[in-house]
């Protein structure tokens, strides 16, 4: 759909791409990104002959390459077909001599022990690194074991080592290790412990992440509660948290398989409309809709998940004579035809290696780049940008990919290289894209223009901020019910440089294009008023709050009620905690985290929604659990 259109877009990259090949300006002796192909051609050689019937002997002549280091051990054994296969790629090593273990090559051997179950041998592994047997690693977090026990299925291990780390702590662990521990237990079919989990992390203060939703809907989905999962889904903008691929892909096959194809379609737009690639997991979840009579909404996305066919296959055969091994096979080509035990795989890529090697982007960097050849596709290309830590080479290899054959960039990369630059405040680059995108007939999605000006307000850009929101319209199309959020953040920031009248006139905005405001946008007013020293429109604020059924939390009433006695306002400032008072429950705690951090208010609902589906409690029980998390 995007890429006939983007096609004439290349031309305005054409000047800054001279540019980049000379960016560095400097040519040194090591060149990153030869290093990175040799060790990639290294890594090819590996995988096939662990796939293959190989005698030993010629993996040992493959380890004795000087380009063996621990990057290259690392990414082999992560990427070996079975843990028999990577454990007889570990015994081999013993026998080259000067190499030693890194950090990394034991966490793969540790991750490798534990999907295997081999949990005895992963207790072993531990204990030895932490007792300083490995010179090259000292320690062990009480997360990665966390991981490695789940990954081998031990919930009980799992469990030993989370009161442990617990002890160690002087506040709640990490939202990450619930996480854990939720899943587990829904693997487990220990249902009452993972909403249990749940509970605890609202009551501990943790904050949910996009992970935790997706072991959510997961589960509900295990239950064949759909109509649950969808709208707990729903939910996660209004809760500013972000829908993720795993998400939409869980989604997505559950209601295929319900033949509840118009929620599929419905799904697949807002996926577009979030700006998220479709995975090859949904491939066979697409057919069926296109069978179904579903053609014009899933063809592009099903050739977008198609593989490449210009991507060219890796091989290696097995002759008499493993010291005879064709160079050919090393170099990823195809040996004499009519040999047995010929294995075929696809050339191993780390984007993100690859843009390190990158990052000067200087000439023999990119003479390198340009002799590899690579196929370079959208996934591919947004991989790389994003891996990118400076926003300068990010925007060159933008404009020089966009001059190589077979590539097109389309609405995804372009997404990907505006948020990039928006992040580093680069609005004359940012605004050059909008404004040919724009020429060009596209959409951004409204993920993507949120974080253009969620970046812009951390990088103290409020007028680009704004700028943006004003061809906001033009530029992605009517506005989004989620989109108040943005508005918020727009709104904090000028509350922060005291500039009150441009806080109101984005209220009025808010008013105008006929949205709701939420808590959060109250709780920035009234913050922003009663530091400004004006108590009187912050109580307006929050008589406004208090129509529209909503409270702030009690941070923030306290605020008011401190700001309105110090303004002299006895009177009104009795009235707010009366009633305070008078809702009781109703007002959400403050939670800890991100401005646009969801209150408990939400949390709650998120709860009862969730364990209503998962665990038969009664009325008196429910009620209790809720007036416990309230309280906590």
């Amino acid at each position: 759909m995007y890429s006939s259109r983007l096609y004439s877009i290349s031309t305005v990259f054409k000047n800054f791409t001279l540019q980049a090949c000379h960016f560095s300006g400097t040519t040194r002796n090591l060149n990153k990104v030869s290093l990175y192909l040799q060790r990639a051609k290294l890594i090819d050689s590996i995988r096939l002959c662990l796939r293959s019937n190989a005698p030993e002997s010629s993996l040992v002549n493959i380890l004795n390459s000087p380009s063996l280091d621990s990057f290259v051990v690392t990414n082999a054994l992560r990427s070996a077909p079975s843990p028999v296969s990577a454990l007889s790629l570990i015994e081999t090593l013993k026998k080259i001599k000067d190499f030693s273990h890194s950090q990394d090559t034991l966490h793969a051997l540790a991750k490798i022990l534990a999907k295997s179950g081999q949990t005895g041998k992963l207790g072993a592994l531990i204990d030895a690194i932490n007792t300083g047997q490995f010179i090259n690693v000292t320690y062990i977090s009480f997360m990665d074991r966390m991981r490695w026990y789940a990954d081998s299925g031990d919930l009980n291990e799992v469990t030993n080592v989370w009161d442990e780390w617990r002890r160690t702590l002087d506040k709640h662990p990490c939202t990450e290790s619930y996480n854990i521990v939720m899943k587990l237990s829904v693997e487990k079919g220990m249902d009452e412990k993972a909403v249990n989990v749940f509970r605890r992390m609202i009551e501990e203060g943790a904050l949910p992440n996009c992970r935790t939703y997706t072991v959510i809907i997961q589960h509900l989905i295990k239950f064949e509660k759909l109509d649950s999962a969808i709208e707990l889904f729903q939910m996660l903008p209004l809760m500013r948290i972000r829908r993720t691929l795993k998400q939409y892909s869980t989604l997505v096959e559950a209601f295929t398989c319900a033949d509840r194809l118009n929620v599929v379609k419905t799904l697949l737009n807002e996926m577009r409309a979030d700006g998220i690639l479709p995975g090859r997991a949904m491939l066979l979840s697409l057919q069926r809709m296109k069978e179904a009579g579903y053609v014009d909404e899933t063809e592009e996305l099903i050739r977008e998940m198609m593989p490449d066919e210009r991507i060219k296959s890796v091989c290696y055969s097995i002759v008499s004579n493993e010291d005879d091994i064709d160079d050919e096979a090393e170099n990823g080509g195809s040996l004499n035809e009519g040999e047995k035990d010929e294995v075929q795989l696809k050339p191993w890529l780390d984007p993100a290696a690859l843009a390190s090697a990158l990052q000067n982007w200087g000439f023999e960097e990119v003479s390198a780049l340009e002799n590899a050849n690579f196929m370079w596709t959208s996934r591919l290309v947004c991989k790389l940008i994003r891996n990118f830590k400076s926003p300068e080479t990010a925007w060159h290899f933008f404009c020089w990919v966009a001059h190589q054959p077979g590539f097109v960039h389309d609405i995804y990369t372009i997404s990907r290289m505006i948020t990039k630059l928006a992040r580093h405040g680069c609005v004359q680059l940012v605004d050059e894209l909008l404004c040919k995108i724009k020429h060009e007939g596209m959409r951004l999605s409204f993920s993507t223009i949120r974080l253009i000006i969620d970046f812009y307000g951390f990088s103290r850009k409020g007028n680009a901020a704004l700028n943006i929101f004003r061809n906001f319209k033009t530029i992605c199309g009517p506005l989004s019910k989620t989109n108040v959020q943005t508005f918020s953040g727009l709104m904090h920031h000028y509350a922060l440089q005291g500039d009150i009248k441009t806080v109101q006139r984005l209220f009025s905005m808010v008013r105008q294009s006929g949205l709701e405001p939420d808590a959060y946008m109250y709780k920035i007013l009234i913050c922003a008023y009663c530091k400004c020293e004006r108590a009187s429109l912050a109580l307006r604020i929050f008589e406004d709050m208090k129509n529209s059924r909503l409270m702030p939390d009690f941070a923030t009433k306290q605020l008011l009620v401190r700001s309105l006695w110090k303004e002299g306002k006895l009177r009104e400032a009795a009235q707010v905690e009366e009633i305070s008072e008078e809702n009781g429950d109703n007002i959400p705690l403050a939670l800890p985290g991100h401005l646009y951090t969801v209150s408990t208010a939400d949390l709650i609902k998120v709860y009862k929604l969730y364990s209503s589906n998962i665990i038969t409690a009664s009325p008196s029980k429910e009620v209790k659990e809720t007036e416990s998390l309230v309280s906590a």
